[in-house]
């Protein structure tokens, strides 16, 4: 073949090959989700699924939004600021669900218990209470903020028999402030969640005086599931996104599955939640349960604590706990 011919004929390949290019579909853009976290050990598998790529894998790309209160939380997932939130409170849920129906649903709950720790009293370090029957004298008691960790943390108190005002006082503070707020003396102690409570009690600042309350004193029973959280999406997002909106729930998923069989998953912790490197690896996690997978037991608990809400006053009206949560 001439020279001139072998030209001629590469530049017809290199432009037929650029027209058969640019016929290509495009590459499509990953779909964007905006996702609330309540700095809580329940999100450690948004940070599993975010640093692993599941996400990224699904075509996702996933916003954190740090959130400090729940009621922040619904107030976002109702103007539209947020897709959802990995740790909402239940109670915090049902309730504007009971005011504005179709405004969200649960794709996972976080079951609570002495054995699977979230809610805990705490002291600090030099204070000589033992059990929360000792939360007397008027002890300054702090509290993870919103209407249903104050309302529980109260009806907690007020069980074992302890009246506000007289024996304690108690004032929302949020979770990130609980560590410098007791060790500067501002309170003797408080209710708090992971891995807040790991941290202070790791650093030596404060010591637990018991956890898993809820399950033991207002369920009657230390065994059962406190579904006191979960993650969420938004209806209209998953109503109008339904594709994105599975496909979120399935690396989410994942990173659930991943929290509760490999402990090495504790490290995302660190930089998620600013847990210090050396407690990591020892902050408890709930039993994060996906919908598609509760029990009957299950069931029940769950709307026995929403039962709970009701009679505490967070939740404005009694709701079937089937009807808040969606299976994907």
């Amino acid at each position: 073949m001439q020279r001139a011919d072998f030209l001629a004929l590469a530049t017809k390949g290199l432009a037929a090959l650029a027209l058969s290019t640019a016929l290509l579909p495009a590459a499509h853009a990953a779909d964007k989700v905006r996702i609330g976290v309540f700095p809580s050990s329940a999100a450690l598998p948004f940070y599993i699924a975010q640093n692993r790529g599941y996400f990224k894998e699904l075509g996702l790309e996933v916003e954190e939004v740090p959130m400090t209160s729940h009621p922040l939380t619904v107030q976002a997932i109702v103007a539209g600021n947020i897709d959802g939130a990995v740790n909402l409170v239940t109670l915090e849920g049902a309730n504007m669900e009971a005011r504005r129906p179709k405004t969200l649903k649960y794709l996972s709950l976080n079951g609570q218990n002495a054995e699977h720790m979230i809610e805990q009293f705490v002291v600090k370090a030099s204070h000589k209470a033992q059990s929360l029957k000792d939360f007397k004298g008027g002890i300054k008691l702090f509290s993870a903020p919103g209407p249903a960790n104050i309302g529980a943390a109260r009806a907690v108190l007020k069980k074992v028999g302890l009246t506000e005002g007289t024996d304690f006082t108690i004032q929302e503070q949020p979770v990130n402030m609980h560590a410098s707020v007791l060790q500067a003396g501002t309170f003797d102690g408080g209710y708090t969640l992971e891995p807040a409570a790991t941290i202070l009690v790791g650093q030596k600042i404060g010591k637990r005086v018991e956890a898993g309350v809820i399950a033991t004193h207002l369920l009657g029973n230390k065994k059962a599931s406190a579904f006191a959280a979960g993650a969420v999406l938004a209806d209209k997002f998953s109503t109008e996104r339904p594709d994105v909106a599975k496909r979120f729930a399935e690396a989410w998923a994942r990173g659930v599955k991943e929290a509760q069989r490999d402990s090495s998953t504790r490290g995302y912790l660190i930089a998620g939640m600013k847990v210090p490197p050396e407690l990591a690896a020892v902050v408890p996690l709930p039993r994060i349960v996906m919908a598609k997978d509760l029990s009957a037991a299950d069931v029940t608990d769950f709307q026995k604590f929403l039962d709970l809400g009701v009679e505490l006053g967070v939740v404005k009206e009694k709701l079937d706990g089937r009807a808040l949560v969606r299976a994907f």
